[in-house]
C-alpha cells in the first residue's frame, strides 16, 4: 500500500501527466483489442478497455479517468476497429457490453475519487504529525542542552567551593593552629618541672599537630595546591605517593617530567578521576598494585588507571550496560570527561580493571594561560 501511495502522489502532482498516462493506456487497450478481440470476443475486449479506466480512476482523478472512457466508448462505437465510412449498429450482446462497461466505470471512478480524497486527508494528516514530531523534537533538545549547561556549572561551582575550602582552612585554620602550638611550647618550657602537667601539655602538642597535618591533609586533598602551581604531573605524583603510604598499595606512576600544562579545567577532571580510581582500587578491586600511565599526543591527552584485582561483576557490568546506571563516582567521571568533550572507557574482568580517557587538546601549549613555576617549586 506504501509503494501505491508513493505512485499515486508523484503522479497526482502533475495535471499533464495524469492525463496524458490515462489517454496512454487507453489508447494501448485498444490497440491490444485491436489484434485479441478474435481471440477474446466482445466482452473481453471490454474487459480490456476497462483496465485502463480502472488505472485512471485509481491513480489519476476523475477528469483522466472520464477520458478513458469516452475513448474505450468510442473504440467500442466503430467496433474496436477502424473503418472508414462505416459506423456498425451494435447489437444486442454489445449493447449490454457496453452498458454494463459503462456502469462499471462510474462504479470504479467513484471508489477511486474516494480513495484519492483518503490518500489526500491522510498526506494531511501524516505531515501535520511530523511537523509535530520535529516541535517535541525540538523541544526535547532545548532542555537537554538546558541540562548539561546546568551540570557544567554545577561542577564549576564545586570546583570553585572545594578550592575556597582549602584556602581558606590552609590561611586560617592552619596559621591559628601553629600560633597555639608554639604557644604551647613556650609553656611546655616554662612548667616542665611539673612533670604531670608537662605530659598534659606534651599530649596537647601532639594532638595539635596531629590536628594541623589533618587539616593540612584535608586542604591538599579537597585541592592540591601544587595543581594550580606545578601542574598535572606533581600533583599526581604528591597524591600516589600519599596513598601509597596510606592504603599501603603500591602506585606505579608513569608520568612524563617535562608533560606541558593544560587548561585548569582540564587538569582538575584528571586528577579527580585518577583520585575516584584510587579510592575505588582501595575500598573494591584488593589490589596490591596500582598503575597510572599519562600520555601527551599532538590532539588530545590520554590516561590509564589499571589494577590488578577481582575486577568488576559480571552483574554490575551488565547492570551498567544495559541500565546505564553506575556507581556516584563513575558516573561523575563520565560527566566530567564528557563535559570536555572526551570518554571514558572502562574493562574489567576477574584479572583486574582498566579505566582509560581520552581528551582533546589544542595545539598550543598552556603554559602562558594558566602560568608555570620552576621545577623546584614543584
Amino acid at each position: 500500500m506504501g509503494t501505491r501511495t508513493t505512485l499515486s502522489a508523484r503522479i497526482s502532482g502533475s495535471v499533464a501527466l495524469r492525463y496524458t498516462l490515462a489517454i496512454l493506456s487507453a489508447f494501448i487497450a485498444l490497440l491490444a483489442c485491436l489484434f485479441l478481440q478474435r481471440f477474446l470476443g466482445i466482452a473481453g475486449a471490454y474487459l480490456l478497455v476497462f483496465l485502463p479506466v480502472a488505472f485512471s480512476a485509481w491513480y489519476c482523478g476523475i477528469g483522466p479517468s472520464i477520458a478513458a472512457v469516452v475513448i474505450g466508448l468510442a473504440g467500442a462505437t466503430i467496433g474496436f476497429e477502424p473503418k472508414v465510412h462505416s459506423f456498425p449498429r451494435p447489437d444486442l450482446d454489445s449493447s449490454i457490453s457496453m452498458l454494463v462497461f459503462v456502469l462499471s466505470s462510474f462504479v470504479v471512478m467513484a471508489l477511486g475519487e474516494a480513495r484519492l480524497r483518503e490518500n489526500a486527508a491522510l498526506h494531511h494528516a501524516q505531515g501535520e504529525l511530523e511537523l509535530r514530531v520535529r516541535e517535541r523534537t525540538s523541544d526535547l533538545d532545548a532542555a537537554n542542552l538546558g541540562l548539561r549547561d546546568l551540570s557544567t556549572r554545577l561542577m564549576k561551582l564545586q570546583d570553585e567551593e572545594r578550592r575556597r575550602i582549602a584556602r581558606e582552612l590552609h590561611d586560617s585554620v592552619g596559621q591559628t593552629l601553629a600560633a597555639l602550638a608554639m604557644n604551647l611550647a613556650l609553656v611546655r618550657t616554662d612548667v616542665e618541672r611539673l612533670s604531670k602537667i608537662a605530659n598534659a601539655l606534651t599530649d596537647s602538642e601532639s594532638l595539635v599537630r596531629d590536628m594541623s597535618t589533618e587539616v593540612r591533609t584535608i586542604s591538599h586533598l579537597l585541592h592540591p595546591p601544587l595543581l594550580d602551581e606545578a601542574g598535572l604531573s606533581s600533583a599526581i605524583r604528591w597524591y600516589g605517593d600519599g596513598f601509597a603510604k596510606r592504603s599501603g598499595i603500591k602506585v606505579d606512576i608513569d608520568v612524563p617530567e617535562d608533560l606541558q600544562r593544560l587548561p585548569s579545567e582540564m587538569e582538575t577532571a584528571i586528577f579527580r578521576v585518577v583520585q575516584e580510581c584510587l579510592t575505588n582500587i582501595h575500598r573494591h578491586s584488593g589490589s596490591a598494585l596500582a598503575r597510572i600511565r599519562v600520555r601527551r599526543h599532538d590532539d588530545h591527552v590520554s590516561v590509564e588507571v589499571e589494577d590488578k584485582g577481582r575486577g568488576i561483576s559480571p552483574e554490575k557490568q551488565e547492570e551498567m550496560a544495559t541500565t546505564g546506571t553506575p556507581g556516584v563516582g563513575i558516573r561523575g567521571m563520565r560527566e566530567r570527561i564528557r563535559q570536555l568533550g572526551g570518554r571514558l572507557e572502562i574493562e574489567s574482568s576477574n584479572e583486574g580493571t582498566l579505566v582509560k580517557l581520552q581528551l582533546p587538546v589544542g595545539d598550543t601549549p598552556i603554559g602562558d594561560a594558566v602560568g608555570t613555576v620552576p621545577a623546584a617549586a614543584a
